[in-house]
């Protein structure tokens, strides 16, 4: 008895219903560790240079008065959790010449040693960017709340590569809307797009023609939005289809004729019991 989660988070599993089934519940760490620091490090770069806008002004022949960018180096970041992937953000921010701050309920000594570790409330305080990479569990679920983005300095920019219920969306998109927040980055939410209609996050924005950064949602997980004019850019259905078919007709195939191995760290797959608390 074993599940095999094939991504780092096993927040959608009930752990207490396998622990006392006796199934053993493992993730594969590591497998992304690189590609989620750096779609932070890009989500950041795009908001701070006003990407989206200026993309969207240059399809319409339009020009780029008024949006002034700014650069990533000298910023201070702050990292809410710093696992692995924590880690290597916090060394690539570091490379741009951020300072860089972190928050963790447990410093184990083998983070990088330029983070500087303060009080959740000092970090939110102090950053010019929040950027969030840590587990969705019990004390993190709604963490970056309304009392969360109030502390935030006015103009600073929300990352979120963790997991969606960290953040509440509404305060998030209500905070957009008033101006408070200059730009968030999102790769995560509540579920998995499509998102509903009503969703808060997509049409986040004080307004198109201010110097604010809308919600930046990664590629990986755009939603769909409803009367969207085309563009004239490939979807992404093709590669998806394209996918379905090797994983249907290729790997299934392959894996129920080989032979099956025994979990353990050296394939990347760590037991639940193992996993880091970020």
């Amino acid at each position: 008895k074993f599940i095999d989660v094939a991504f780092t988070g096993v927040d959608h599993v009930d752990l207490e219903a396998a622990r006392a089934k006796g199934i053993r519940v493992s993730n594969a760490a590591g497998y992304a560790t690189q590609a989620v620091a750096e779609l932070a490090v890009c989500l950041m770069l795009s908001l701070l240079r006003n990407v989206p806008q200026v993309d969207e002004r240059c399809r319409n022949g339009r020009d780029k008065s008024g949006l002034v960018g700014t650069e990533l180096g000298g910023k201070t970041v702050g990292l809410i959790g710093v696992g692995a992937i924590g880690a290597r953000t916090a060394n690539l921010c570091r490379a741009f010449g951020c300072k860089v701050l972190g928050y963790k309920r447990h410093v184990r000594g083998d983070e990088p040693s330029f983070v500087e570790f303060v009080p959740l409330d000092e970090l939110l305080a102090r950053s010019d960017i929040v950027s969030l990479h840590c587990p969705l569990n019990d004390d993190s679920r709604g963490l970056i709340g309304r009392a969360a983005i109030a502390g935030m300095k006015r103009g600073a920019y929300l990352i979120n590569v963790a997991r969606g219920p960290v953040v509440d969306s509404q305060a998030l998109a209500d905070a957009l809307n008033s101006g408070y927040l200059a730009g968030a980055g999102i790769d995560v939410f509540e579920a998995e797009p499509p998102l509903s209609a009503d969703h808060p996050l997509p049409e986040a924005r004080r307004t198109a023609e201010k110097n604010s950064a809308a919600v930046l949602v990664s590629g990986r997980d755009a939603p769909v939005q409803k009367n969207r004019k085309r563009s004239g850019r490939p979807s992404g259905r093709p590669l998806r289809l394209l996918l379905q078919i090797i994983v249907e007709h290729v790997l299934l195939e392959d894996a129920q004729s080989a032979p099956v191995p025994l979990p353990g760290k050296s394939a990347g797959i760590v037991p639940v019991q193992d996993l880091p608390d970020e």
